[in-house]
């Protein structure tokens, strides 16, 4: 009944309950004296909430983590900080332990204090003590940082969100939008669209560009944590772009790919490179190239296999260098399988000097000599001339075979192709590529 009354400020009728409830003796427990000291707080009577507070103690009603929490809270919106303070030491003092929402109301005040250090001081506390930041706390904390700004707090923030698989319901981006920075976005996406003036009619006109408007600040957001190296908050706003299908610009997911590549964060530009995918974005063909970078210097090559077959499909060219490189790069790792799918799906011009080659290469090294003399034998049936680096590989596979007849034939046919007194400048570019791709020893 009181909470009734409280909820729709009849205080009046609030008091009158409580009255009649000592008046007949009714025994009051903390819940209620609570219950009043937030009522009374709520109507901005705060010296009530303090009477009330009193009453309960004198009445040797003993407070509990909620109940301190609450009285906690109310002084500190009303700016009674040494109170508050004294109260909480009061609760740590009676072996109340506090519990997630007491941390909260602590960092909520130290936020708007600007106390960021603090905050996260008390963050990292209360889950040394065992008590982990819920998805409500995270959520009052990151919104208190993007309203003034502190990324730097925000990205710790949103790391351990993401860490704890914790989804936002207010999230940055959103936050940013009610900040001060949407009005300026929004005037630059939509000018005609004044926010101020704006009424029921005119917003209604804007909804159906709206999707539009929220592609373009997304996209802003993300770029600004971009400059800024935040790359926690870029994970993020994509993860939760990714969960509403909200489409962002292709380039701009190019570069937060590339960016990632180039700081080797392959994680982060997978995140994005999925995202791209998932949207049906167009990535750019250098994101690709540095993805794929990333991933076989890592020697992940299950990943390199994945994002190749996405280039193809996206009918992007891998071209020689890269389709021989990725080739043999395949067979060093006893992956000829995956060679011999990059090699078919080349168009017929890029299967030249370098790539038959390449093949020819991943089969000596994953020990499939046979198969590599098949496609060597191919490539001249086809009418594809033989490189000096292809004669590299071909007498270095025989040579780790044992098959010594095979290798002084081929070695002639190198001998020969030498004397062919052949300036450089007059070789075609692919045999260019794989006399550079297989100078020395190439199987491995």
């Amino acid at each position: 009944m009181m909470d009734i009354f409280g909820e729709a400020r009849r205080i009046s009728s609030m008091s009158y309950v409580f009255e009649q409830m000592q008046e007949k003796g009714i025994k009051i427990d903390v819940v209620t004296y609570t219950s009043l000291l937030h009522w009374f707080s709520n109507d901005g009577d705060v010296d009530g909430a303090v009477r009330i507070w009193e009453e309960m103690k004198t009445r040797c009603c003993d407070p509990t983590a909620v109940s301190f929490t609450a009285y906690m809270k109310v002084l500190f919106d009303h700016n009674r900080v040494k109170e508050a303070t004294k109260v909480y030491k009061e609760m740590l003092q009676s072996g109340c332990s506090p519990n997630c929402y007491t941390y909260t109301v602590l960092m909520e005040h130290l936020a708007g204090s600007g106390k960021y250090k603090e905050v996260l001081e008390i963050f990292n506390k209360m889950q040394e003590a065992g008590v982990q930041p819920d998805k409500a706390t995270c959520n009052i904390l990151v919104e208190k940082c993007c309203k003034t700004r502190e990324t730097w707090a925000m990205t710790h923030i949103l790391q351990y969100m993401k860490e704890n698989l914790l989804r936002p319901s207010l999230p940055p981006l959103e936050t940013l939008k009610v900040a001060s920075e949407s009005d300026v976005l929004l005037r630059q996406v939509n000018p005609h669209f004044s926010i101020e003036r704006a009424n029921k009619d005119e917003i209604d006109d804007c909804n159906a560009i709206s999707t539009d408007i929220e592609s373009v600040i997304d996209g802003r957001l993300v770029l600004h944590f971009l400059r800024r190296k935040n790359f926690v908050a870029v994970d993020y706003l994509l993860s939760y772009m990714m969960d509403k299908n909200t489409r962002m610009d292709s380039r701009i997911i190019s570069t937060v790919i590339e960016v990632n590549s180039a700081h080797c964060r392959p994680t982060g530009a997978l995140l994005a490179f999925e995202y791209g995918v998932k949207m049906g974005l167009r990535i750019e063909r250098t994101a690709y190239l540095a993805l794929i970078g990333v991933f076989i210097r890592t020697n992940s090559y299950p990943k390199v296999m994945h994002i190749v077959e996405e280039m193809i499909r996206a009918e992007i060219s891998l071209g020689t260098y890269l389709g021989a490189l990725l080739i043999y790069r395949l067979g060093c790792v006893r992956k000829p399988g995956s060679s011999a799918k990059i090699f078919d799906s080349l168009p017929d011009e890029q299967k030249n000097t370098a790539t038959y080659t390449a093949l020819i290469a991943a089969y000596f090294s994953s020990g499939n000599t046979d198969k590599g003399l098949k496609m060597f034998t191919e490539m001249k049936r086809k009418g594809i001339r033989a490189a000096l680096g292809t004669y590299n590989v071909l007498l270095s596979g025989l040579e780790k075979s044992g098959r010594v007849h095979e290798v002084e034939c081929f070695r002639r046919e190198k001998k020969n192709l030498q004397g062919d007194g052949r300036f450089e400048d007059t070789v075609p570019l692919e045999e260019m590529i794989c006399n550079r791709l297989f100078a020395g020893d190439a199987v491995s």
